[in-house]
């Protein structure tokens, strides 16, 4: 290689460095994204959100005797079991 393209070569290459410094100082120095601020009917329904279905939250493990009547009866197996106990007397 001659003198010359050597010299080009080192040019070029240092022409890249410097756009691709720039181009990088640029991404980063964009603003960060902000996340609006929660209206007030968001934060009216902070009860219905999704952070209520947690299911490790101590009222969400289990059921209360009164979910457990309302589940059962309005189940199959109840109207089944009802219409059994009378054939049972």
């Amino acid at each position: 290689m001659d003198r010359m393209a050597m010299i080009k070569a080192a040019q070029t290459k240092l022409q890249e460095e410097k756009e691709f410094k720039k181009t990088v100082k640029r991404v980063y120095s964009r603003p960060k994204y902000k996340a609006p601020k929660l209206t007030a009917a968001v934060k009216k329904a902070g009860h219905q959100s999704p952070g209520s279905l947690e299911c490790f939250k101590q009222e969400n493990m289990y059921y209360s005797d009164k979910n457990t009547q309302e589940f059962i009866a309005g189940s199959e197996m109840m109207h089944a079991y009802n219409d059994q106990k009378q054939d049972w007397d």
